[in-house]
């Protein structure tokens, strides 16, 4: 029971460095403002959510945005936000599989992790990331990188919707199919011998 526990902590140790990482390696995509920034990182928390448990999934998250806090440029509200959303989605995912361990089980656990992730990223960004964004940066100028890319989109409510929740869900999706593809061939690596 120990060396099972002292894997887990290692495994979840080596996932959050993974998750850390690619938090690092974000990038512009042409459908988003420039200070919207896609990552993977929640994959190494999905994989961790499905093969250790849920709440080691939140574990990855929450330690990749503790090491991440160390270089924030967003007083910690990004990291916030990313915790959370990150926290949701491979909490919900993996509380599915573990109910229903099955590929049937972890697919749909995934898709409603995601889904549930981009419905709160609208509550999450519109009272607290973006309050935070708008003491860096007039509100003005938050809807007119928006409306850089559609020109009718007014007000911020709107923009979380039209951009912010279909990106997020999308951030999700990636990390489903990556799982889906990687995860049975790296389950033994990750829980070792049962």
């Amino acid at each position: 029971m120990k060396n099972k526990k002292l894997r887990a902590l290692t495994v979840t140790a080596v996932l959050s460095a993974i998750a850390f990482v690619l938090m690092l390696l974000d990038f512009s995509v042409p459908f988003m403002p420039s200070f919207i920034k896609l990552d993977l990182s929640e994959f190494p928390a999905l994989l961790a959510s499905f093969a250790l448990g849920p709440v080691y999934g939140v574990a990855v998250c929450l330690v990749k945005n503790l090491i991440h806090l160390l270089m924030t440029k967003t007083a910690g509200v990004g990291e916030l936000s990313n915790f959370l959303l990150g926290a949701v989605f491979t909490f919900t995912a993996g509380l599915v599989y573990r109910l229903k361990k099955t590929k049937k089980g972890a697919v749909w656990g995934s898709l409603a992790g995601a889904l549930l992730m981009a419905l709160l990223s609208f509550p999450i960004n519109l009272f607290i990331t973006y309050p935070f964004y708008m003491s860096l940066m007039p509100l003005d100028r938050i809807i007119a990188a928006y409306q850089a890319i559609i020109p009718g989109v007014d007000g911020l409510a709107a923009c979380l919707f039209i951009f912010n929740v279909p990106f997020t869900l999308l951030k999700g999706l990636i990390s489903v199919v990556l799982t889906v593809l990687t995860y049975k061939r790296l389950r033994p690596l990750l829980k070792g011998r049962d």
